[in-house]
């Protein structure tokens, strides 16, 4: 029977383009994996992947709080992406974030009153300055003194977070609250939900828009084929005249700008308010994102969609099912061990296939 199920995939496998089936290939692994310890602690796999697709996919409210999830992670894994695709390794965007969405608080508190035709694009704007202001600090330190971004980048996480935080306590407190927050924004300030009794929000139509907007630029802009010139080559990219240091810094503006248009979108159409604790850790999160959808800008979106469902349907699957909500952060973790070993994968079905052809 395990054959049959293994030749079925690998048959869908096979008409599938190879970038994408890899990253297939690893989820599909790490979920029978998963299984494997699911089964291990006394509970029936099937019920509880069943538990946890009814809970994230199966009524309106599961899939729009999935949506609502996918937006900050869409956001941040395609900024990621670009910085990827531009050969910056910037996972800063959990910083970057928190300061889009102070920024994005600020602006929606000081301009109560106005339309939300100019609020929230205002809001909106501020949020990516502010992001992009932060990411071109590690871009600095890496063009002008050579400085490693993965060390700037996440150093600036912990500095940016507790920035916020004072911002929150001080300057930027809601002076009728005793929480470290803003005061709520006016109704002009925050995003339209689009499905009434759901928390759905257009956060998620700003994610579909970004990521056309990202693919048309990479495949349709001479500056996103710079980008990737010079993230695949970039002595290649120097050679042929190209400016290298400006494609550097448009990855680290892109994340920025992104990641900042996360926090907006959390702040209005989410919290409605900055709040001290405004992400459990999606900019972390994203740079999984980015590397399972391929850095591809709708293989991110998508990604982000699968994560997401995962994150939702884990408290469900832990009190339906009676599996810790801990293996569901195993099996994120068997995703990414699965997709960067996932050239070895067929090297594995192969060796199955060896081996049934002996016993034949």
């Amino acid at each position: 029977m395990m054959g049959g199920v293994t030749d079925g995939m690998s048959a869908v496998l096979a008409r599938l383009p190879a970038g994408l089936a890899g990253s297939v290939a690893a989820v599909l692994a790490a979920f029978l994996v998963g299984a494997a310890l699911i089964a291990a602690v006394g509970v029936s796999p099937v019920t509880a992947y069943a538990a946890l697709f009814e809970a994230a996919l199966g009524s309106a409210n599961g899939l729009a709080e999935t949506l609502v999830r996918t937006v900050p992670l869409a956001l941040c894994g395609l900024g990621i992406a670009l910085a990827f695709r531009a050969g910056v390794f910037n996972v800063g965007a959990e910083g970057q974030l928190f300061v889009g969405g102070a920024a994005a608080g600020a602006v929606g508190v000081a301009g109560a009153g106005l339309p939300s035709l100019l609020l929230l694009p205002a809001m909106a704007l501020a949020a990516m300055i502010a992001g992009a202001a932060w990411s071109g600090i590690a871009a600095v330190l890496k063009l002008r003194f050579r400085a490693d971004e993965l060390i700037t980048t996440i150093m600036l996480n912990y500095v940016a977070i507790h920035f916020v935080s004072f911002l929150l306590h001080g300057p930027l407190k809601d002076p009728n609250g005793a929480l470290a927050q803003t005061a709520r924004l006016t109704s002009d300030g925050r995003l339209p939900v689009l499905l009434g009794g759901t928390r759905l929000h257009a956060g998620i139509l700003i994610v579909l828009v970004a990521a056309i907007l990202a693919h048309l630029f990479l495949w349709r802009r001479t500056e996103g084929f710079r980008l990737r010139v010079v993230g695949l080559n970039q002595r290649a990219a120097l050679n042929a005249g190209m400016n290298v240091r400006r494609a550097i810094l448009i990855g680290f503006l892109a994340c920025g700008a992104l990641a900042g248009l996360a926090g907006f979108a959390e702040v209005a159409g989410v919290q409605r308010r900055m709040i001290e604790n405004l992400s459990p850790g999606y900019g972390y999160t994203a740079i999984i994102v980015a590397l399972l959808g391929q850095t591809s800008p709708f293989g991110v979106v998508a990604a982000a969609f699968l994560f997401a469902a995962l994150q939702i349907g884990a408290t469900t699957m832990e009190s339906a099912a009676g599996v810790p909500s801990t293996l569901t952060t195993v099996i994120q973790g068997l995703v990414v061990l699965f997709l960067i070993g996932r050239d070895a994968i067929p090297l594995i079905g192969d060796a199955f296939a060896r081996l049934r052809r002996k016993r034949a």
